[in-house]
């Protein structure tokens, strides 16, 4: 165990941070476009997604621990102080570079995070205020018994003269 072995975890855990960064964007995409049908799906992967970056920090807070006894630090010791106390040579600007890549990236999701937050929280109104709406409409009699409406409805989509109308349902002009 060592330097190389903690270089490899590092690059795995950006790998799973972008891939938690697309995971967020797309869910953020499906939000934006209305497209709710499929949030439950991506919400999933973003799940799955964060499973697997606890385990990858796992493997690396075991990497760290070994690297800072072999660099004589402390092995509860944060990547910025393995960064001080690495010896000459490449590895201080290898971690560096890992160490300025995963704040980024961690920044950028905790924005997307955010944003999501509040596109699923819009979403959530909305779909309390259509439910409100359409409670109102049901207790308004819309439709009779006999399918013809009734009290709550206006304009000419039904009523006594549009019974016997035999033109077939038309979603877009809305008679159906």
């Amino acid at each position: 165990m060592g330097a190389n072995e903690l270089s490899a975890l590092l690059w795995r855990e950006r790998e799973l941070l972008e891939l938690l960064t697309f995971k967020l964007e797309e869910e953020q995409l499906l939000l934006t476009a209305g497209r709710t049908r499929w949030v439950d799906h991506a919400s999933r992967e973003v799940e799955q997604v964060l499973d697997r970056l606890r385990e990858a920090g796992l493997a690396r807070s075991v990497e760290v621990s070994s690297v800072a006894q072999e660099w004589g630090t402390d092995e509860e010791a944060p990547l910025r102080d393995i960064i001080a106390s690495a010896p000459a040579g490449p590895w201080g600007e290898i971690f560096t570079g890992h160490l300025r890549s995963m704040t980024e990236l961690t920044a950028r999701i905790s924005q997307l995070r955010d944003e999501n937050e509040r596109f699923l929280r819009a979403a959530a109104r909305a779909t309390q205020e259509t439910l409100a709406t359409a409670a109102d409409a049901a207790a308004g009699s819309i439709y009779d018994a006999s399918g013809a409406v009734g009290a709550g409805a206006s304009g000419s989509h039904g009523g006594a003269a549009g019974v016997g109308r035999a033109s077939g349902g038309h979603l877009f002009d809305g008679r159906l």
